[in-house]
């Protein structure tokens, strides 16, 4: 099921949060929502389970107008950032949101049992759901979203709130889970790797305008604005032709397609090699190192292919 925008705006008070002309989330992929914290993402997921309404517009699902009606919730599972369950057990939680959806009792064990099993949390169907710590509580809550198999799952910010060691073993898994349970995934985050690794495609969503949508490999290889590009760890800067980004690690010592000084600050041993940090034209700069160690204040000459430099003017 597709999620469409068609003239879009939504406003808190006076502030303008979110303007999108038209954009269309499409059936059966994952899509990653990217952008800093306040650009408007939960707002748009929101927007999409009906839980706030747009001053103007029209967002759909399956071309059918989005309302707060027994038709849109069915059609949407939901895992907030913050967990949130009730009084009870883990289980009863998760058999409750089942029963809203009106599932006999025999699916709706099945589903818990399976959804809990692949969610690596069965062991914990009989705590107090309120006694879970928060690595648990964040693999529950998107489990129950997971439990619904509903054509729209709505994952805002499944991530947040994970230790180093819970966080890479869920991002992992995630890619998974969402192949073997869901049909259309929005996924709201702020992490591009989050992003690269989870999704298909990408939106890109700054101060509530999008800037860019499409397959995420056309969409990071050719970022549409220097925003963009700097969003996505490109190096922006000014350059001889004007404002240029290079891509994640594309600088290297020595001449190349384009060409560059750099004024070292720092040489930092990372253990597996060394890099020289420093300044490009405003802009901070971390350059791998093969051999010597050049001083503080030393200018050396840096360079990047031309096929990871995008020129905008």
């Amino acid at each position: 099921m597709d999620v469409s925008f068609e003239g879009v705006r939504f406003r808190r008070g006076a502030r303008e949060v979110l303007n999108i002309p038209s954009l269309t989330f499409a059936s059966g992929r994952i899509t990653a929502l990217l952008g800093p914290n306040g650009s408007g993402k939960s707002t748009m997921l929101r927007l999409i389970a009906a839980l706030d309404r747009p001053a103007e517009g029209t967002i759909s699902l399956g071309g059918h107008p989005v309302r707060a009606d027994r038709e849109t919730r069915s059609a949407i599972a939901y895992a907030f950032q913050d967990a949130v369950f009730l009084d009870g057990t883990l289980g009863s939680n998760f058999d409750l949101a089942l029963r809203l959806r009106t599932l006999d009792a025999a699916e709706r064990a099945r589903r818990i049992s399976e959804t809990a099993e692949a969610c690596g949390i069965a062991h914990l169907l009989d705590r107090d759901a309120h006694r879970l710590s928060g690595g648990e509580a964040q693999r529950a809550n998107l489990a129950r979203a997971l439990a619904l198999r509903a054509p729209v799952t709505l994952l805002d910010e499944p991530l947040t709130g994970l230790d180093a060691s819970g966080r890479g073993q869920l991002l992992h898994d995630l890619p998974l889970l969402l192949r073997r349970f869901t049909t259309t995934v929005i996924l709201v985050t702020h992490d591009r790797d989050e992003a690269l690794r989870l999704a298909a495609d990408l939106v890109v969503l700054m101060e509530g305008r999008v800037h860019a949508s499409g397959a995420k490999g056309d969409v990071f290889r050719a970022p549409s604005d220097p925003e963009t590009a700097a969003l996505f760890g490109y190096t922006v800067l000014q350059s001889e032709a004007g404002i240029v980004a290079v891509a994640p690690g594309g600088f290297r010592v020595g001449d190349g397609d384009v060409c560059f000084e750099l004024a070292v600050e720092a040489v930092i041993d990372l253990g597996s090699h060394r890099e020289a940090t420093g300044i490009i034209n405003g802009a901070r700069v971390s350059v791998p190192i093969d051999c010597g160690a050049p001083e503080p204040g030393t200018v050396l000459a840096v360079s990047a292919p031309a096929s990871v430099v995008i020129r905008y003017w």
